[in-house]
């Protein structure tokens, strides 16, 4: 069965910057419409998976002036140290809310990222082919849930680190995916459709290069040591073999910079 459960601190208690925020609910709706700031800045959902793109994405919206509510999805993936990675990275950045929603993808399977019989292979280099860690329709269901999040807080920005250069080559990740999926949130929301504001979907890396996410994410100061990126870990090792780990490298290299992961 395919599971969708919600996980995370009610938002009483939130701090940005030393600063208390009062919030009776998860609700930003009341009497007087919706609230779309914090402090004067307007709020973001920044999808977070604890690799170095989605952390550079979130000190990004950060740096710009948003107000970040970090979303982490948990969807029977092999590689669970992201997960831990997540809850670093938002810590670390200062994010206003991280949640973890449970998304059980591994109960359909069909890939090698959330089936354990199919082997997770070598970094082949460059190939038109959609590789085995392309996981079905991922990125829609994150968004998706992002989307509805993001109407529930009266946010109109959703960030996410699809990156269309130096890749797996994932159709989701794609500058034509996301220019779709934002007109269907504008499509397919009360708030889209009742005039209320206008959905962004952002994707910030989808242009650069790795060498230029890993200069980018030192620039803002990302902890790069407390990402994780390998798709194959072993232990808390990563592999050095995956699409994942080479493209990781790869990008170090090109940045002139010391990669601070553990291989095997």
């Amino acid at each position: 069965m395919v599971g969708l459960f919600l996980n995370g601190p009610a938002y009483s208690g939130i701090r940005a910057r030393g600063i208390p925020i009062a919030l009776d609910n998860r609700s930003a709706r009341g009497d007087a419409g919706i609230v779309t700031e914090v402090n004067g800045k307007p709020k973001a959902v920044v999808l977070l998976s604890g690799g170095v793109d989605s952390a550079t994405v979130a000190a990004m919206a950060k740096s710009t002036g948003f107000a970040v509510y970090a979303l982490s999805c948990d969807y029977g993936q092999r590689h669970r140290l992201e997960l831990e990675a997540s809850k670093k990275v938002a810590a670390s950045i200062g994010v206003l809310e991280h949640v973890t929603v449970q998304v059980g993808l591994n109960g359909f399977g069909g890939s090698a990222l959330t089936e354990k019989s199919i082997a997770v292979p070598a970094y082949r280099g460059k190939s038109d082919e959609i590789p085995i860690t392309y996981v079905p329709a991922r990125n829609t269901v994150f968004l998706s849930i992002a989307l509805s999040w993001a109407e529930t807080l009266g946010a109109f920005d959703i960030f996410f680190g699809a990156n269309a250069i130096d890749y797996s080559g994932y159709p989701d990740c794609r500058p034509a995916f996301v220019e779709a999926f934002e007109r269907l949130a504008n499509l397919a929301t009360a708030d889209g459709v009742e005039g209320r504001g206008q959905y962004r979907v952002h994707a910030p890396l989808i242009s650069m290069t790795k060498p230029q996410i890993i200069q980018k994410a030192v620039d803002l100061g990302v902890d790069l040591a407390i990402t994780h990126s390998c798709y194959n870990p072993s232990g808390d090792k990563s592999c050095g073999l995956c699409d994942s780990c080479v493209l990781r490298r790869q990008g170090f290299e090109g940045a002139g910079l010391k990669d601070p992961t553990c291989y095997t």
